[in-house]
């Protein structure tokens, strides 16, 4: 179909296959398609491109929206609902409460006159979520064909593998489709696609080149590159409205746009909306946690960029990061950053007094000394083991907190970001060992985000 390879761009085999699989309208389809890969692989994005352009039946939910049993099941009701009305409104509410009751409104809904006889799509994105659910809702989605004896396919959409999805009970094994990462060719050609009509295609895949050049070491995100595409392309064509360059001088253009980028390598997912706004880390569900994230407003967030760049006071120093007033990061992340500075600034011999209920008395001889010696954060950061990590973050947490991938895999983000160090092990028998590289400022503005008083943790202070 050379209109739908027109809209979706590198994804030709994976196009394929889902539309062999689907067949013809009134064609009996697979039961459950499983779809699976990484941020920002296409996933979604080519599913729902490709029900809309067959013009399938279907309706589209998010897992995340929909965070219990209830409120799931009377949302693909309603939509199908609404879908099979001829008149708009006149359909009225559904409530679901079981999966057998799903079931058996799924029979009434599905046999309206414009949905008999022809497959009804059902997509589940972000399906991870249904395995903290009830136990028989996704043996009862995989097998909902069969239940209902009705032409219904179900597509899970999904970051993870399929492994992790199996009950420990038999069940009916969907088809599993993978969707790889873009290569960096793949990126090249999507975001040139991309290019504004006032400029030559040729000047736009050259800037694209360059940003990639950069960039594509550190992030692979393709939502994240396109949006930095649109933030630093009027710095790169700035010598061109000018009348300094012309749009084939690329030596020129690199050295006007090479330390702009430098500067946005160190805001690489950390979004500055506004002033008052919060920064938003676009792809921090690294945990299974949800954060409340903002809608990317590019204008506003242009202008504060630009307002940046012409600052140049210190080129070398990065004031995007230290200088904001609020991130928003899951929230166990701001208490593990918390925690990792805690660990950095104070001595380890006070985490007793500083963290223990019943930690005896304070000496004064020992309260004085503090006062004579150099100042720890004029020392800077110490590193510190993992264990002493763990032990703060569970001291200063409000509720009670497992030491589970969960809390692992934010910590390994912290150090993605560059919030953390790794600085490897003193001996063989020694854990990991970090180092919190974020000013007392940065740590202030996070901590006020969840009500904790930061300054009484701290042993010695400026």
């Amino acid at each position: 179909m050379p209109h739908l390879e027109n809209v979706v761009l590198c994804r030709e085999s994976q196009v394929s296959i889902l539309q062999s699989l689907f067949g013809e309208r009134h064609h009996f389809s697979f039961p459950s398609i499983f779809i699976y890969g990484h941020t920002a692989s296409g996933k979604t994005y080519v599913t729902q491109t490709l029900l809309k352009t067959l013009e399938l039946p279907h309706v589209f939910v998010n897992c995340v929206e929909c965070f219990t049993l209830r409120l799931l099941l009377e949302q693909i009701l309603n939509k199908l609902n609404h879908l099979s009305s001829s008149e708009d409104g006149c359909s009225t509410e559904i409530t679901c409460e079981t999966f057998n009751d799903f079931v058996r409104l799924f029979k009434q809904v599905t046999t309206a006159e414009n949905l008999k006889d022809q497959t009804v799509y059902i997509v589940l994105d972000k399906a991870e979520y249904l395995r903290d659910m009830e136990a028989n809702l996704l043996p009862g989605f995989l097998r909902l064909q069969e239940l209902a004896d009705r032409n219904v396919t179900v597509l899970f959409l999904s970051e993870i593998v399929w492994e992790k999805f199996r009950p420990n009970t038999g069940c009916f094994e969907p088809f599993v489709l993978y969707f790889p990462d873009y290569s960096i060719g793949n990126l090249q050609k999507i975001l040139s696609h991309d290019h504004p009509p006032e400029y030559s295609a040729d000047f736009y895949a050259a800037y694209i080149n360059i940003l990639l050049g950069v960039f594509y070491t550190v992030c692979r995100d393709l939502k994240e590159l396109r949006h930095l595409a649109v933030l630093n392309f009027p710095k790169y064509c700035e010598p061109v409205v000018k009348g300094e360059a012309s749009e084939r001088d690329t030596r020129k253009l690199w050295r006007n746009i090479e330390p702009h980028l430098k500067k946005a390598m160190q805001t690489v997912y950390l979004r500055e909306i506004s002033r008052q706004g919060p920064i938003v880390s676009s792809r921090l569900e690294c945990s299974g946690k949800i954060t409340a994230h903002s809608s990317l407003n590019l204008p506003r967030s242009s202008s504060q960029w630009e307002k940046l760049q012409k600052d140049d006071t210190d080129p070398g120093q990065l004031k995007g990061l230290s200088a904001h007033t609020h991130v928003e990061l899951p929230y166990y992340s701001k208490f593990i950053l918390i925690a990792a500075y805690l660990a950095s600034y104070n001595p380890a011999r006070t985490d007793k007094r500083f963290f223990l209920k019943h930690h005896g008395k304070i000496k004064k001889t020992n309260f004085l000394k503090k006062h004579e010696k150099t100042s720890n954060h004029l020392l800077g950061p110490k590193p510190f083991p993992l264990d002493r990590l763990l032990a703060i973050l569970y001291s200063i947490v409000d509720s009670r907190v497992a030491p589970t991938a969960n809390i692992f895999s934010q910590i390994t983000s912290l150090v993605t970001l560059q919030l953390l160090t790794l600085v490897g092990h003193d001996d063989q028998l020694d854990g990991p060992k970090y180092k919190c590289t974020v000013s007392l400022d940065f740590i202030r503005a996070i901590a006020r985000t969840v009500n904790f008083d930061i300054i009484k943790y701290l042993y010695d202070f400026l």
